[in-house]
């Protein structure tokens, strides 16, 4: 511990925040402030100080317990921002333009905040015939793919945590609103890699999902696309599964 401290106490502080940030956004659950620091080495007051000042500052956020952290939405808006700079954004709007032209249908890309998924980007179908959704939208977790999908990626303790708060609104008749089920539904995901919304936002609208990884294998993302029952049910959703997984391939190398 000693040795750690010493390399630790050579590490710019503004460097320091940045390796605290690295460490709870890589980690794909909270962290304690020593969790934290296996990896960075600081004196123990140094750590905790600094955490401290992440959470005054909106950077990190204490979970439930009181005890973990997680990254806060000024980190996620950071996070945002660099995916969006100029080279990432044309790239990754270049793979959903090649994905919504195979797939006919409108594609999304969407990140995880506080209170649900956030389109940040997305192609419209050209039929005149859609559901829009502008990008900077937010929908719900548990009724739509983009939102299952991200759910299904948190570890089970993490999960249990975050169903204990998420309001399971009904938006239509086929809304998962059982805790149980959406465990169930959960479970199917993490196994089969991709979720779908069964009309369960809007009537008439069905979705698929798949996540989109960091290079450590987290989960950072969802690409999807949705489109009307006139045009697509559950059997042509999953005709495009590979196309998805591969463009999903695609934004993770872009994103990385």
């Amino acid at each position: 511990m000693g040795v750690e401290s010493d390399q630790g106490a050579r590490i710019a502080t503004n460097l320091r925040t940045l390796l605290i940030l690295e460490e709870v956004a890589g980690a794909g659950e909270p962290l304690t402030p020593t969790e934290i620091n296996r990896a960075i080495g600081l004196p123990k007051q140094s750590i905790h100080r600094l955490c401290q000042t992440m959470i005054s500052e909106g950077f990190l956020v204490r979970d439930e317990t009181g005890k973990k952290l997680l990254p806060a939405p000024r980190a996620m808006t950071m996070a945002k921002g660099l995916l969006n700079s100029r080279h990432h954004k044309l790239a990754r709007h270049q793979v959903l333009i090649s994905l919504s032209r195979a797939t006919g249908e409108t594609v999304n890309f969407a990140m995880p905040e506080i209170d649900g998924m956030a389109y940040v980007d997305r192609v419209e179908t050209d039929w005149h015939f859609r559901i829009e959704l502008p990008v900077g939208s937010r929908v719900p977790f548990h009724c739509t793919a983009s939102g299952k999908c991200y759910l299904a990626s948190l570890p089970s303790r993490t999960l249990e945590q975050v169903l204990k708060t998420l309001a399971l609104d009904r938006s239509t008749p086929n809304t998962i609103c059982g805790q149980d089920e959406l465990r169930e539904e959960l479970g199917k995901i993490r196994q089969n890699g991709y979720a779908i919304d069964s009309e369960e936002l809007f009537e008439g609208m069905v979705a698929l999902g798949v996540p989109v990884h960091d290079n450590q294998g987290n989960f950072l993302a969802t690409v999807s696309f949705h489109g009307p029952t006139q045009r697509l049910n559950l059997e042509t959703l999953v005709q495009h599964l590979d196309l998805m997984r591969d463009g999903a391939r695609q934004l993770s190398e872009i994103s990385s």
